[in-house]
């Protein structure tokens, strides 16, 4: 199989291999050693190129940010339920949040995150290796803060989920208990390891820096981004708001004008796009999940698998004011068949982010790019950390605002000019709920917020069993078993 350049088609083909990769430009071997491989710099970019496939590839077709983060966390939210055709048990418990340690869905998210740690770990480890003259001294950095940016995206994903966690900085060469058995971590030396990669991440280039070959690859902005997101969730405030605000000086980025654009494949990786996952329908052994999952199968020739829906007890869909651009791209209540140009309404709204027009009836093979950190989010994380600092001051206000008038809403500042500092917090949390649905956003902004918000909100949405362990997961059952050294997070014992 050959590999384009192209990151996009470098994430969307190559498997994940974490103990050997290949040059781009040849057939992938699989049966090299990490002491054989890592010797020039085609290799180290290959190697690094492993690491992002990671993020899309994994044990089973539902991965990190090919689904996997959907089933396992978001449908445990207020505004998400397991589709029609979502048959897995272990889904639709985690959606009537009945699940448990045993549920293979957290099983899942646990190891494909570890080994994209373990990709990125044999990068940051062997890349320094290899000699001068056989890689230059700006792609060896480069490499290695590429890793250092993926590994701490994983780890900021796996403390929030599970908060007790392993911290592994090297690669596991070795099958001896001392190596395979860790023990788990500090959550704050978690987080002080996230924040340095990301500040060694920094030193990548600036993302207008890039060819076309490598758009999709992390840049300073995507680093300098998911920091001002970790300050955030650590409630640092003034940090989060530095870090936005040097994001926003630099230039780099910008709002589209129309909020369709953020998903549309003839717009992918432009302006509002800081860090995206780049998906090419019709390439081997990409599926777009989250396309194919959300789509309909009520509707003729459009071939929807509906295993991602809407929970039809929130309130998201009456939240939105009928004239925000945002819903028509969002949340969908009727669609045209291409089959028979018939006009349907849908039995219930229906997520339709990634719909690809041009594929309307394979949409596993849509074209959508997933954006993990986009321009967008940067504004209203500046907003927020204002607002936490000084309450919602003007400039505050004006950023969150940015967002409203993209949406062609009112402004806050005229509609309700003078709220409380934590009135302003609840708007900001509904304005990102209807940015980011079907983002993988909803979850973690409602363990941000605590215990009792996250069961105030999903109670209100008719998901009764939710209690105050939900604001983490419990650590997989299988990895208990195996590693003797991991403890059950104490909330979650005895379920």
């Amino acid at each position: 199989m050959k590999i384009n350049l192209n990151i996009k088609y470098i994430l969307g083909i190559v498997p994940l291999l974490v103990v050997s990769c290949t040059s781009l430009d040849e057939e992938p071997v699989s049966n090299q050693v990490t002491t054989q491989f890592y010797t020039d710099q085609s290799e180290a970019i290959s190697a690094v190129n492993g690491v992002y496939s990671a993020l899309l590839f994994g044990g089973d077709d539902q991965t990190l940010y090919n689904r996997g983060i959907q089933v396992a966390t978001e449908i445990s939210t207020d505004d998400y339920i397991a589709g029609p055709r979502a048959i897995n048990t272990n889904v639709r418990a985690l959606a009537a949040l009945s699940h448990d340690a045993a549920n293979d869905r957290m099983e899942a998210i646990w190891e494909d995150s570890y080994k994209l740690i373990n990709a990125a770990n044999i990068v940051i480890d062997k890349v320094p290796l290899i000699a001068s003259d056989k890689i230059s001294e700006s792609i060896r950095q480069r490499s290695i803060n590429e890793a250092k940016f993926l590994r701490a995206l994983a780890y900021f994903n796996l403390v929030r989920w599970f908060k007790y966690i392993p911290l592994v900085l090297h690669e596991t060469t070795s099958l001896s208990e001392d190596k395979l058995y860790v023990e788990q971590a500090d959550e704050d030396d978690v987080y002080a390891q996230i924040i340095q990669d990301l500040k060694d991440a920094e030193n990548l280039p600036e993302p207008t820096v890039y060819a076309n070959e490598d758009v999709g690859r992390a840049t300073s902005g995507a680093a300098k981004s998911l920091l001002a997101k970790v300050y955030l969730t650590r409630e640092q405030w003034q940090l989060a708001a530095s870090k936005a605000q040097e994001v926003i000086n630099s230039g780099w980025y910008d709002l589209f004008e129309n909020f369709s654009d953020v998903f549309n494949p003839q717009t992918e990786n432009g302006k509002e796009h800081i860090f995206s996952l780049q998906h090419k329908g019709y390439t081997s052994g990409s599926r777009h999940q989250l396309a194919g999952c959300e789509a309909t199968y009520e509707v003729p020739g459009i071939n929807g698998s509906y295993a991602d829906a809407y929970n039809t007890n929130s309130d998201l869909y009456a939240s939105y004011a009928k004239n925000d651009r945002r819903l028509p791209v969002t949340l969908i209540t009727e669609q045209v068949s291409p089959q028979d140009n018939k006009t349907y309404t849908l039995s219930a709204p229906v997520f339709n982010k990634y719909y690809d027009n041009s594929v309307v009836g394979a949409q596993y093979q849509s074209s959508v790019n997933f954006p993990v950190i986009r321009y967008a989010e940067v504004l209203l994380i500046y907003a927020e950390a204002l607002n936490e600092l000084n309450g919602p001051t003007e400039v505050a206000y004006e950023y969150l605002d940015k967002i409203r008038s993209r949406a062609g809403i009112s402004k806050l500042a005229e509609s309700a000019p003078n709220l409380s500092k934590e009135a302003f917090r609840d708007s900001l949390f509904e304005e990102r709920r209807k940015e980011f649905t079907y983002e993988y956003q909803r979850w973690f902004d409602l363990s941000r917020r605590g215990a009792d918000y996250m069961i105030k909100k999903l109670k209100a949405a008719g998901k009764t069993n939710v209690a105050s362990r939900h604001i983490h997961f419990p650590i997989p059952q299988r990895e208990l078993d195996l590693n003797p050294k991991l403890k059950q997070n104490p909330d979650w014992e005895n379920y």
